[in-house]
């Protein structure tokens, strides 16, 4: 029996076409900085995004890590969400092996940090204090789109009060896929010739207001592995060394680098086909008494269960697991769409999901 695997789109298998690329990819040993296409693939995001520079690494984890400690020194704070992955997420690694103290902010409902608390939090020019010197945000946070607005006055505050910015956009072109279909009336829009293209004008749209990006391969674009951190020369030099003190170091990674390649070639477009099972599988729950569904912008579902459904929450997931469907969480249940998945089984989710709470 398939399972349906919603728990995430980490879970995603190579489609054989990723699986010839990898294999027909031209190796060298990347620690010498001759991998072929792993100089490709950073040569390709960095100019996709608009950046000087980009580096490879095996996580997003040690993208933002890197990106962190290259912003940062001993002693110094990054302001970030409280639910970010940055902050919540990674193990600490940030202030366990940089020193580098993060100052969380309670997240706004729809997922941005206020802008009177990030200038709040920065700190004054003082020995008591730690030096505020990043602002991290992250986009998609929780499945929810940042409002381009937003993102652009956020990072104006932190550039004019001398701090950096960093984006974690582990799922930026996620993020793209959804701005580029909620394009208001008074926004530019690209001259493009495919749905993919007019993706990709969008996520260079939301990069080009940080210092540096932070983009996964391994969630939505499929590929099995690996994470990229785009940056100026300078600071791609810095995150250079410490993904070496991190262990980060790969030798042939053109062998996964391709399967990168691969994913910004082909399965961009394709992310919209993700937010179209997301947006069936959350309208339809939400007709389900005692089931609240957070607004869907892209391919995570946010499910709140209240009343009798609550008291019925401990038996979903293991009723879910007997009709074939991988999910996560309990009274709030998070489901992912991904390119694994079609209609067909968001459908038979939904029915199954139907069925638990009629009884």
């Amino acid at each position: 029996m398939k399972m349906i695997d919603l728990r995430s789109d980490t879970v995603t298998q190579p489609t054989p076409a990723m699986r010839a690329a990898m294999l027909a990819a031209p190796l060298g040993d990347d620690v010498f900085g001759d991998d072929p296409t792993v100089n490709a693939l950073q040569e390709k995001i960095a100019a996709l995004l608009g950046f000087e520079a980009a580096l490879f690494v095996p996580t997003g984890t040690q993208s933002n890590f890197c990106a962190v400690l290259s912003h940062c020194q001993r002693g110094d704070e990054y302001i970030v969400g409280q639910m970010a992955h940055a902050y919540r997420w990674e193990g600490g690694g940030a202030a366990v092996l940089g020193s580098v103290q993060p100052q969380p902010i309670a997240h706004a409902p729809d997922g941005t940090l206020p802008l009177p608390e990030i200038e709040a939090n920065i700190k004054p020019d003082d020995a008591h204090f730690a030096r505020t010197r990043l602002l991290c945000l992250e986009n998609t946070i929780g499945g929810k789109l940042l409002p381009l607005e937003y993102v652009i006055a956020a990072t104006d505050l932190a550039r004019s009060k001398g701090l950096a910015t960093h984006l974690d956009g582990a799922r930026l072109f996620n993020a793209a896929t959804a701005q580029s279909m909620n394009l208001r009336p008074n926004e530019p829009i690209a001259v493009v010739s495919t749905a993919q293209d007019a993706i990709l004008f969008e996520a260079r749209r939301i990069a080009e207001n940080f210092d540096s990006v932070s983009v996964c391969f391994s969630k939505g674009l499929g590929a099995p592995v690996g994470s990229a951190l785009c940056g100026s020369r300078e600071l791609i030099k810095k995150a250079h060394r410490i993904r070496k003190m991190a262990g980060g170091g790969m030798r042939q990674a053109g062998i996964l680098a391709a399967a990168a390649i691969y994913a910004l070639d082909h399965q961009v477009e394709r992310l919209q086909a993700d937010h179209r099972l997301a947006r069936m599988l959350g309208d339809a729950l939400s007709q389900i008494e005692g089931v609240r569904v957070d607004p869907v912008h892209s391919n995570i579902i946010f499910v709140d269960l209240d009343g009798a459904a609550k008291a019925n929450a401990e038996g979903l997931l293991p009723h879910l697991k007997n009709h074939g469907i991988l999910a996560t969480g309990l009274y709030r249940l998070r489901f992912v769409t991904h390119l694994d998945l079609n209609e067909a089984d968001i459908s038979h989710t939904i029915d199954v999901i139907r069925n638990y709470f009629k009884h």
